[in-house]
């Protein structure tokens, strides 16, 4: 079972237009990696996502490059400041689920699974990028398994 977690990609900002959708350069970045997982055979189960616009834009990029437009839907508990710990317990085994949300909750929820501890920083997300966690075959661990991040700087 892996858990893909995305932060949104790039998006305007608050001031150019209040709903702070993906600017130009944050759909490019989010079709050149989500292209880029497809071409490896990602194979997602659902797609879930905060409900803010640039996260739903997001999301269905993802979809559309993943086969699975029919399986994106929003989901409560993955906004930037939420508690990553009920959603963390409710993680369910057996299937490939893609979280697409906000930062700090992305870098959280990955340091509590990782490390236990949500407030030590264990990976550094870019907008856009997939980090994919895997759970620990016979255990409630999870593991990094890979990244996939529009800029290697």
């Amino acid at each position: 079972m892996a858990l893909f977690l995305v932060q949104h990609g790039k998006n305007l900002k608050k001031d150019v237009n209040p709903e702070q959708p993906l600017s130009d350069e944050g759909i490019a970045e989010v079709e050149r990696i989500a292209q880029t997982a497809a071409n490896y055979a990602v194979q997602i189960a659902e797609i879930r996502h905060s409900g803010k616009k640039r996260a739903l834009q997001t999301a269905e990029i993802f979809a559309r490059h993943l086969n699975a437009a029919d399986r994106v839907g929003e989901m409560n508990g993955i906004k930037a400041l939420d508690d990553v710990v009920p959603i963390a317990q409710s993680v369910e085994a057996g299937r490939n689920l893609m979280l697409v949300g906000h930062l700090p909750f992305m870098e959280r929820l990955t340091s509590y699974l990782v490390a236990g501890n949500p407030d030590i920083t264990v990976m550094k997300f870019q907008n856009g990028g997939i980090v994919c966690l895997d759970r620990l075959e016979n255990s409630n661990e999870w593991a990094i398994k890979w990244t996939l991040m529009p800029n290697i700087r």
